[in-house]
């Protein structure tokens, strides 16, 4: 069998170039011998020296990484440090494949190229060196074989590749670092043929007024020979044919032209052309090139900003690998293609790598409208001069015709090289800054993980542009979108701002192809679980904070009332795009009054859309619509932004009333001729109304026990106070009418609580904080903290048992203090899960249940028999629901989440803020505990509850 795919597989190969010799005879062919990706994979021989499967030849998909082939051994590059390993594993892979050449091929040029391999590379043909051993495991390098094939007959070839490089400097920048290290040929291996006489090479350099130099590498010019340029527009436009004459010999050349009616190619509208450069000889063609460009103009400036097109920019950025858990660093044009799409998702224009990524994630870049930096690997290490000028050259020769590149990077916190700076002019053209990623260097600080206030000439004195590469580092989803509102609103108010990239985009867990059991994937800890993605790209909370503050339309905060006008005030917060390429709607939406006790959910009763005016980068303007007549029938204003694209911006919301609204809507009212009664017993007081009869401590003033008739509701333990103290002072039964009261009053810094039963069963609490706030008879020290994180009360309830929960207000994903935005109002629903972020691929459920939710309105907990319902009277009100597991894998350092407060189910007005890679001193106020000033008189903090614990 596998004999047989073999033979297939040649007679695709010699198929695919007897049709190029027939059909495009002027053109430079590309034949993959290889897969075009992981994905699409072709079996070649392999054989491994070490690890699995190792020491016996068998099949290797090609391209792929040998590891997760279930080859040789997996190695984190933090094995030196956090791990405490020897040196990582050394296998080697040893490669062979056989392939056809056509006789009549002998007149041809003819490349073998590899797009990466990890990491030296050794090539031969047909038992020959194709050239010199390959050192690096992130560039394409290639390797002319014409001499070395057999025309007409089976081609052996043979690639001998070592996972540790024989460079230490390689090691060193490659394998030292914070990453995965992988071995194999992960990426595509091809045949370029061509002409004797061709084109090798252009580096273009397209300005945003149409006109545009290109460098040319020629090969085998004789006399009489022209060059015509020609432009194509991707919709069909066509423009003018330049024609230059070509010396015979000459190996290089430039030429210059100017097209008219060029649009230019920004991040916002990214306008792509087809250049195509045709070589004649006597009138015939010998040789086409084509490549894809786009037209802009950079310009970097010191002291002031980097422009494209003359505009200042600001990069909304972050970092990527290129990685897929199944791959490794071998990917596909899909995955590209995704991550590109979920990129610009999130508002962002930009995007940086520590390595140089695989070409199909440029042309998605160029085509959908990202900024990026080019990086030269080197993560805390350089390599040598004679090794690091190779492969700038590799990579700045694959790359420079990308309009989506503005930036070379010289490696990264200290794996940097001076000597190789001028490498990256020599081949460039345009002329591209080359910074050194953390350091301020040569007019252009890149600080990594600055804090808020950050300052002396670093920000506040500062001479340099600004753009920290690495910022809101994001394990365990802590610091993307907590805190981000905070430095970037600081952040921008510096007109040497120029943006920044978050750390990272994706948890790098691996599958392990070699581990045994229920659990497959691997981040080793925490060192690998940075994201705001999943390893397949889930989304995690901080994704939808980041879509809303990074978004372009930016409003300004308003209250919606029974008197809204339909107006609000938004900043277009694009760098080259008016507002009016936009379109915006907006939609009231209404829930039935039943909706958190039976499947419903809210439906649309009004919409329309919005004319946004001319608003300019920068500009503050109004939009307003006209309000339908039955607005105050709805619960909710709902108002849609979408770009030129149709790629919506973001949806915000506004509840149109307040708590006391909704509370009276969706609390069940049943008619009963019965009254509530209320007893005390020894230590004990009961409350009964209907079947519902609620026990309370007379000692505590806490719930013991919660009953509808022979069903438990183990709503117990409280309230009990987050972030103040309280000693019962004295507790009371009484009838008011039909109602059943319980007046408790405490002396600290929790005032009273008046629980009211009503004869239906309706449970509520009245609740008073803070005033007149004093200590009591035996009470000791403070009645609330100086420094409050936590402000609330709290109750025990087992997480057994319960299934999923239904709620009213923001959702659906869990929320820190200094990460709110990215949830909005509605009617959400989601199951129980346990879902530990960064850590549980195998199930890896969003959004998770646990943890902290903003403004709760009314929540059904769905927990079988013990199920029971919640509504609030009180704005402004966090849900804390159970705690979040911890990490079970991560290493010191990583804080995965603060503290939560005891109990299980709280009903909170102060939460924790989630700090990120550094602690939250070092982030801005939104991040920072509160305080609470008691003035005499105050009515003090009042949070009224309705509890119904009926079927």
């Amino acid at each position: 069998m596998l004999l047989k795919k073999t033979i297939q597989n040649l007679t695709i190969a010699a198929v695919a170039l007897f049709s190029y010799q027939n059909s495009a005879a002027q053109q430079t062919d590309k034949v993959y011998l290889s897969g075009k990706d992981f994905e699409h994979p072709v079996q070649w021989d392999f054989y491994c020296t070490g690890g699995n499967n190792s020491k016996t030849w068998s099949k290797i998909n090609v391209p792929s990484q040998w590891e997760l082939e279930g080859f040789g051994e997996y190695t984190y590059g933090r094995w030196y440090k956090e791990l405490n390993q020897k040196e990582p594993s050394k296998e080697e892979g040893l490669y062979k494949y056989e392939f056809e050449v056509p006789a009549d091929y002998k007149d041809k040029e003819i490349l073998i190229a590899f797009g990466g391999a990890m990491t030296d590379t050794e090539v031969k043909i047909n038992g020959k060196l194709a050239g010199a051993i390959h050192q690096g495991g992130f560039y394409e390098f290639k390797y002319d074989i014409s001499s070395l094939l057999k025309f007409g007959s089976k081609n052996t070839l043979e690639v001998h590749v070592w996972k540790h490089s024989a460079n230490k400097s390689v090691n060193a920048a490659e394998r030292r670092a914070d990453w995965w290290l992988f071995g194999g040929i992960y990426r595509p291996v091809w045949l370029e043929i061509s002409p004797k006489t061709h084109i090798e090479h252009i580096a273009v350099n397209p300005k945003m007024d149409g006109s545009i130099t290109v460098n040319l590498n020629l090969k085998n010019v004789s006399k009489n020979a022209v060059l015509e340029a020609t432009l194509k527009g991707l919709n069909g436009e066509k423009f003018e044919t330049f024609t230059f004459p070509v010396k015979a010999k000459s190996t290089t050349a430039t030429i210059a032209a100017q097209w008219k009616n060029i649009k230019p190619w920004n991040p916002e509208s990214p306008n792509l052309y087809d250049l195509e450069l045709v070589l004649k000889q006597n009138g015939n063609i010998v040789h086409k090139y084509d490549k894809r460009i786009g037209f802009r103009t950079l310009e970097f400036k010191k002291q002031d900003g980097i422009y494209v097109n003359g505009t200042k920019i600001v990069m909304k950025g972050i970092n990527r690998h290129s990685f897929w858990p199944e791959g490794g660093r071998s990917t596909s044009k899909r995955i590209s293609e995704l991550d590109g799409k979920l990129l610009k998702d999130m508002n962002m224009n930009a995007v940086r790598g520590h390595y140089p990524p695989d070409e199909h994630f440029l042309d998605v870049c160029d085509s959908l409208g990202l900024f990026v930096l080019n990086e030269l690997a080197g993560w805390q290490n350089s390599y040598d001069t004679e090794t690091g000028t190779k492969l700038v050259k590799e990579m700045v020769v694959r790359d420079v015709n990308h309009p989506s590149v503005i930036i070379w990077d010289n490696g990264n916190e200290g794996g940097w090289n001076y000597n190789v700076d001028k490498v990256f002019e020599d081949n460039d053209p345009q002329k591209r800054i080359v910074i050194h990623p953390w350091a301020d260097f040569n007019g252009w600080d890149t600080h990594h993980y600055p804090t808020y206030l950050t300052g002396m000439h670093r920000f506040n004195n500062g001479e340099n542009v600004f753009f920290p590469t690495e910022f809101m580092h994001g394990t365990y989803d802590n610091g993307h979108g907590a805190a981000l509102e905070d430095f970037w609103t600081r952040y921008k108010q510096s007109p040497l701002f120029a943006g920044g990239f978050m750390w990272a985009m994706l948890d790098e867990a691996v599958f392990r192809s070699d581990w045994t059991g229920d659990a497959k994937f691997d981040s080793k800890g925490s060192l690998a679980a940075d994201g705001i993605l999943g390893p397949h790209r889930e989304k995690e909370g901080s994704y939808y904070t980041v879509k809303e503050v990074w978004a372009p339309v930016q409003f300004q905060p308003k209250q919606v009332t029974a008197d809204f006008d339909g107006s609000f005030l938004i900043t277009n917060d694009y760098l080259f795009s008016n507002l009016n390429s936009c379109r915006m709607e907006f939609k009231v939406l209404k829930s039935d009054n039943d909706v958190l006790y039976t499947n419903g959910t809210s439906k649309e009763i009004s919409s329309g859309k919005i004319e946004i005016p001319s608003i300019d980068p920068g500009e503050t303007r109004k939009i307003k619509f006209a309000v339908p007549a039955n607005f105050t029938e709805g619960d909710i204003l709902s108002l849609s932004a979408y770009d030129q694209f149709n790629k919506e911006i973001y949806t915000w919301t506004w509840p149109i009333h307040k708590a006391k609204y909704y509370a009276a809507k969706f609390l069940a009212v049943q008619n009963t001729k019965a009254k509530a009664s209320g007893v005390k017993t020894g230590n004990e007081i009961t409350l009964k109304g209907s079947d519902v009869t609620v026990v309370l401590d007379a000692t505590t003033g806490e719930i013991t026990s919660v009953k509808n008739g022979t069903n438990t509701i183990p709503l117990t333990n409280g309230p009990r106070p987050i972030g103040m103290k309280a000693k019962l002072k004295d507790i009371q039964v009484s009838q008011e009418g039909d109602k059943a009261i319980c007046n408790v009053t405490y002396s600290g810094g929790l005032s009273s609580v008046k629980w009211i039963m009503e004869p239906d069963g309706r449970f509520k609490m009245e609740l008073i904080a803070l005033k007149n706030a004093s200590g009591g008879e035996g009470f000791d020290g403070a009645f609330f903290e100086d420094k409050i994180s936590a402000f609330g009360i709290t109750f025990s309830f087992p997480e057994k048992g319960v299934t999923g929960m239904k709620w009213f207000g923001r959702g659906p994903y869990h929320v820190w203090k200094n990460r709110i935005k990215g949830t909005t109002y509605g009617i959400w629903e989601k199951d129980y899960n346990t879902t530990i972020t960064g850590e549980s691929f195998e199930n890896l459920v969003y959004p998770e249940f646990k943890g902290y939710h903003a403004n709760l309105l009314g929540a059904s907990l769905k927990a079988g028999a013990s199920s029971f319902k919640v509504f609030s009277e009180s704005d402004n009100l966090y849900l804390r629901l159970f705690t979040p597991d911890l990490p079970k894998n991560g290493f010191a350092g990583s804080y995965p989440q603060p503290a939560f407060p005891e109990g299980d189910i709280s009903f909170m007005y102060e939460i924790p803020a989630m700090r990120d890679f550094k602690p939250l001193e070092h982030q801005g106020p939104e991040s920072q505990a509160t305080n609470i000033r008691i003035k005499s008189g105050d009515d003090g903090i009042k949070m009224n509850l309705w509890f119904d614990f009926r079927n």
